[in-house]
């Protein structure tokens, strides 16, 4: 399966959810400009794009069996469903289990042990804070303890105006 085809599947995995569908293309959107822009291996860019993709795999679930979708429920619960939904996406074992880690870690800000990671955590903080309107002083923060890419920085100070 390509890229575009996991996407499709996971849309169709959203279950007309237009929140969860918005909310992974957004990170999609930005995983793969930062990504592109920092110019990755072909091997990261592809892990980046389907990690981006599915991050938040586990939030239905998660909503309907905790009432909530916090983020620590959302990497245990998810590790399990995104290995289940690549079975059979034709990846490598070792793209698999570096994507599963990253869908299992993508609210875990410590540790970032590789670009693709660092992308991730990046792309998702971006749209997080515009969905739920972070407060200009948690945006500061947020680029000193989570933001290292030179293009990750810059989409943060221009979208929302902090230097």
């Amino acid at each position: 399966m390509n890229v575009s085809e996991i996407m499709v599947k996971m849309i169709g995995y959203s279950n007309g959810n237009h929140h969860d569908i918005n909310h992974l293309m957004k990170v999609y959107a930005y995983a793969k400009t930062i990504a592109e822009c920092e110019n990755v291996t072909p091997d990261e860019q592809k892990t980046v794009e389907i990690a981006a993709i599915l991050h938040d795999i586990a939030c239905p679930l998660c909503r309907e069996k905790y009432g909530h979708a916090d983020g620590k429920h959302q990497e245990i619960e998810g590790v399990r469903l995104a290995r289940e939904f690549l079975q059979d996406a034709g990846l490598t074992e070792e793209m698999t289990d570096r994507v599963v880690f990253l869908v299992g870690h993508h609210h875990t800000l410590t540790g970032v042990d590789g670009i693709d990671y660092r992308i991730l955590l990046e792309a998702d903080y971006l749209v997080n804070a515009d969905e739920a309107g972070y407060s200009e002083e948690n945006i500061r923060n947020a680029k000193k303890m989570i933001f290292r890419t030179t293009t990750g920085i810059g989409l943060l100070e221009a979208i929302y105006g902090v230097r």
